[in-house]
């Protein structure tokens, strides 16, 4: 009779009395498995909240440069050290690579999906705010790459933040790039994105 009244579909396995269970977790855990979960899910939220700041950040920025500072003189912010002076990019960041622009609307469509996918691992607050970078500035650039001139995939990066002697640039790329030496020294210390430590 107790073997009848297992439920179908639920393996059995020897607990340490040699009886067999039901291969149900007990409370034990999971309640273990709880707390594993809420951390997870809190650094999945400060990775989407930080790519969501850096997007409205650029986007709210462009919108201002395109509205007030397109086709105008640049403004000196910092004398002739530091500018804003809008143009339209069609490369990659920091105005490299003008004659590949599909290529680069391609690699940062699959960067956002590459993170998505990476956040379901995610246990890392550091790492969450890195991705987080990476992802806003890519949604950004992306954005004008579907959305602005001269067409679909191929639209050109409003820019406008020129230091002397530099490429001009924008709010994305600056959040790319902090993103991305955030993750090479997250990395240089050994700290993986599921929150493991290692001294390799």
């Amino acid at each position: 009779m107790a073997e009848a009244e297992r439920i179908i579909g639920t393996p059995d396995t020897p607990d340490d009395s040699g009886e067999r269970t039901s291969g149900v977790p007990d409370a034990g855990e999971q309640e273990a498995a709880a707390p594993q979960r809420t951390g997870r899910g809190r650094r999945i939220a400060v990775l989407f909240a930080v790519a969501a700041f850096a997007y409205a950040l650029d986007l709210i920025s462009k919108m201002i440069v395109v509205a007030k500072l397109e086709h105008h003189a640049p403004i000196q912010v910092i004398g002739d050290l530091l500018e804003l002076h809008a143009i339209r990019n069609p490369g990659a960041a920091f105005g490299f690579g003008a004659a590949f622009t599909i290529i680069f609307t391609l690699i940062a469509a699959a960067v956002i999906v590459v993170i998505i996918r990476l956040a379901r691992k995610l246990y890392s607050f550091p790492w969450a705010i890195a991705l987080g970078l990476l992802l806003g500035g890519a949604l950004g650039n992306l954005t004008d790459r579907i959305f602005r001139e001269p067409g679909i995939f191929q639209g050109e990066v409003v820019d406008f933040i020129a230091p002397k002697g530099f490429a001009v640039f924008n709010l994305a790329d600056s959040a790319i790039v902090c993103g991305g030496i955030l993750i090479v020294l997250l990395s240089f210390r050994g700290l993986d994105p599921d929150g493991t430590v290692h001294k390799d």
